[in-house]
């Protein structure tokens, strides 16, 4: 009897101290991951323009990296092998990664667009096939609007791992036209009634200045390039303002704006 009391309070003394100190392990360690998380969470509101979905991403994602470290540690208290544990853990990720690679993409993009910041809410941009107005970024989808107000929702493996062409991320924009004109009508009175329009327009910018030129001696036309520059609100106002003004002053000028034609020869072959 006096063994067997021996040995339970051995046995009592040694597992009450590794007890104690895995609670410990477990306390401290859930402490320092609230500490990290709240930093996180600091350090990035203070950068401007951060997504919230994305500051709590990282904080939740830092504290549960913390909480992990500190049950494999107190497990280690008691003898547990931890190699075998972290190969499980990481067998079962791996597998898990290779069932949800799509949308793991699709969120890994999601972390990039919201870190990175090619596009916000509000830019017009073309990217993954189509275009239209940011209207949310999310972190596995992007929703825009089409000009015609029909809502798209992008996934962000496809939007990110494309061309992105963002119409709102500068202030200005050219406007380029193509006009051709009859091979009879005068070019420089053509010149000088499309620069006399772009020049009343208050919206086109004098710098840089606009700028027009002869750019192809076509089957039926002799085709400028017209380009001004304007603020990217202005964009398509100035075009269709332009094209329509130009058509009307031709008209007025009688500067022809020719339809494709061709010329046919007709040969006659002498008689048998």
């Amino acid at each position: 009897m006096e063994n067997i009391l021996s040995q339970i309070q051995e046995w009592a003394t040694n597992s009450g101290l590794k007890v104690i100190g895995a609670i410990l392990i477990l306390i401290v360690g859930r402490i320092i991951a609230g500490i990290v998380k709240r930093l996180l969470r600091r350090a990035m509101q203070r950068k401007q323009d951060v997504d919230p979905s994305l500051v709590n991403f990282v904080g939740s994602l830092g504290y549960a990296l913390i909480i992990i470290f500190s049950f494999v540690a107190a497990m280690a208290k008691f003898g547990i092998e931890t190699t075998s544990f972290v190969a499980v853990l990481g067998a079962t990720g791996f597998a898990l990664g290779f069932a949800l690679q799509g949308s793991l993409s699709n969120f890994a993009s999601g972390v990039m667009l919201l870190i990175f910041r090619p596009f916000k809410v509000g830019d017009v941009v073309n990217a993954a096939g189509v275009q239209g107005s940011v209207k949310e970024i999310q972190l596995f989808n992007t929703i825009l609007a089409t000009p015609d107000n029909v809502q798209i929702i992008v996934p962000n493996g496809k939007l990110y791992g494309d061309i992105i062409k963002n119409f709102s991320s500068y202030d200005t924009r050219r406007v380029d036209l193509v006009i051709g004109i009859g091979y009879t009508s005068s070019i420089d009175k053509s010149i000088e009634v499309m620069m006399r329009l772009i020049k009343a327009d208050k919206r086109v910018l004098s710098d840089p200045a606009p700028m027009i030129a002869v750019s192809e001696l076509a089957d039926s036309s002799v085709n400028f390039v017209v380009r001004s520059w304007v603020n990217a609100s202005d964009y398509w106002g100035v075009k269709f303002d332009l094209t329509r003004q130009i058509k009307e002053e031709f008209d007025k000028e009688g500067i022809e704006i020719p339809f494709p034609q061709q010329v046919v020869h007709h040969v006659n072959e002498p008689a048998a």
